[in-house]
């Protein structure tokens, strides 16, 4: 099994083992000191007798480096995030939270092994902010008109050959950090059903819908289908959705240029048709679509 291992898993195990060094811990050298000692003696035995790599540390000179930042980021810190949002909250202040990566790369609730480190669909928002469910008014939710993933895992709705890689000249799919080619597909209507269950989405942003002007047919799957038998609901075990094949209808696509669009009612009938029926499957009304990379190519519903 590949996995990514460039990522922030490595900072997630020091912090649920209870180990990981914080922010405030630069302000009290003691117990800064007492956890890098720990992480360095834990490390280097990993570095060593796992890796062939004999490093060593100065702890001397990394104490007086990283304690030099203390004095230069004072100034920046809140002392509890959770009262100064929810004191922001109670005085009627509108707060933004933007969420990273997306709900297939959570945690728990996406196609783990091949995920992230913490919780990216909404309720991570609470968690992480120390603000109640309660206060949180809307959620939207930010998908594109088609499918991709960057890396392994299974992908039902995964185009090989020719439309594909159409798809990924044409939407410029290729990792922003990596520049690893994406894998691309058609609209996963089970996918998006979890998506918007999970995260209790209030309306949908659908982006790239420029990028199906150029295909005469468009599919989109609305289930899937094992062993015979049709599957409704997101499969909770990978190896059940490896085994899954997608469920289509097909729709016939605008088939022309829509970038210059800038009203809902100025896309075309067969555009403004997908539209319609991405809303149907997510259950979830769609606020705004967009029809290229610029802020003013963004039209609101």
């Amino acid at each position: 099994m590949k996995m990514g291992g460039l990522g922030l898993g490595p900072c997630y195990v020091d912090k649920y083992s209870r180990k990981g060094v914080r922010i405030s811990d630069l302000f009290h050298p003691d117990v800064f000191r007492k956890k890098l000692e720990w992480n360095i003696s834990e490390k280097g035995f990993l570095l060593k007798n796992f890796y062939g790599i004999d490093y060593k540390y100065d702890i001397e000179k990394i104490m007086e480096e990283y304690l030099s930042y203390a004095s230069s980021i004072r100034k920046y810190l809140i002392n509890n995030i959770s009262s100064f949002l929810n004191d922001s909250i109670e005085s009627g202040k509108k707060i933004l939270m933007e969420g990273a990566q997306g709900t297939m790369l959570d945690v728990d609730h996406g196609t783990y092994p091949y995920v992230t480190s913490s919780n990216p669909v909404s309720g991570g928002a609470c968690t992480g902010a120390g603000i109640s469910p309660r206060s949180i008014d809307k959620v939207l939710g930010v998908v594109k008109a088609y499918v991709t993933r960057v890396g392994d895992g299974p992908f039902p709705t995964e185009i090989d050959g020719g439309i594909g890689e159409k798809l990924r000249e044409i939407g410029g799919e290729y990792g922003a950090t990596t520049g690893r080619p994406r894998r691309c597909g058609w609209f996963d209507g089970v996918v998006m059903k979890h998506s918007a269950r999970v995260n209790g989405l209030t309306s949908l942003v659908v982006t790239k819908l420029d990028v199906l002007s150029n295909f005469e047919k468009i599919k989109i799957c609305t289930a899937y289908q094992k062993n015979g038998a049709i599957v409704s609901d997101f499969p909770s075990s990978i190896e059940d959705l490896a085994g899954c094949e997608p469920v289509y209808e097909e729709v016939d696509g605008w088939n022309e240029d829509i970038s210059s669009v800038r009203s809902a009612k100025e896309l075309p009938a067969k555009a403004q048709s997908y539209i319609k029926k991405l809303a149907e499957i997510a259950k979830t009304e769609i606020s705004m679509v967009s029809v290229g990379p610029e802020r003013s190519q963004i039209i609101k519903l």
